[in-house]
């Protein structure tokens, strides 16, 4: 771990169990990474600013307390595994469900909470496949435009349940493209690691 890394991870303010979970995590990361492409081989040195604390920054903004947090596209567990193995200190009760349809890397999520010992279910499947999941958080990373991820959502989201969905600078666009199919009001939060981004908040989602 860098500096630059040390300081990230003292930011993310958990434990030193935790810290070496999310260490054990990153490992696993650029292990897998030249096999099945977790992330951007680019990044892979700036793993802990460029997607483990991008990741973190939405437990400040869940649901508290929540039971379940349902992830969806969940690619390399981000944020999913993110949150997961913070959730095994804040959160010890949680569970997390992870929906991701490639094979190989549900593979690796599944490796990925076994080694870090994490209360994930991962499903190897489309969102559309699942029953409804009632989750009290839903998050999606880099999965779809803001449009069609609140009908991925909405029908696995629980009637006091929120979602919490990374968008970059286009993210107005996103929004006023969004409202033509729902009603919603969405809180909008700056990102942590990047001033062009935002972590959209909704609730109470309605389709027009």
């Amino acid at each position: 771990m860098t500096e630059d890394d040390f300081k990230v991870a003292e930011a993310l303010n958990v434990s030193r169990e935790t810290l070496g979970k999310l260490e054990q995590y990153a490992d696993l990361v650029r292990k897998w990474n030249s096999a099945i492409n977790l992330i951007g081989r680019s990044t892979e040195g700036q793993i802990w600013i460029r997607h483990i604390q991008d990741s973190a920054q939405l437990w400040g903004l869940r649901a508290a307390p929540f039971g379940t947090w349902l992830d969806l596209g969940s690619g390399g567990g981000l944020p999913g595994i993110v949150l997961a193995t913070i959730a095994t200190e804040k959160a010890p009760e949680s569970r997390f469900v992870l929906v991701e349809s490639d094979q190989r890397k549900a593979t690796f999520l599944r490796t990925a909470a076994r080694t870090l010992c994490l209360n994930v279910t991962v499903h190897a499947a489309r969102v559309e496949q699942l029953p409804p999941q009632r989750a009290d958080v839903i998050s999606a990373r880099a999965l779809a435009p803001l449009t069609d991820l609140c009908a991925l959502a909405a029908p696995h989201l629980a009637p006091e349940g929120m979602c919490l969905f990374p968008k970059g600078a286009n993210h107005a666009s996103e929004i006023a493209a969004a409202r033509l199919s729902w009603n919603m009001e969405p809180e909008i939060h700056p990102s942590v690691t990047d001033p062009s981004a935002v972590i959209l908040k909704l609730k109470a989602m309605a389709h027009v």
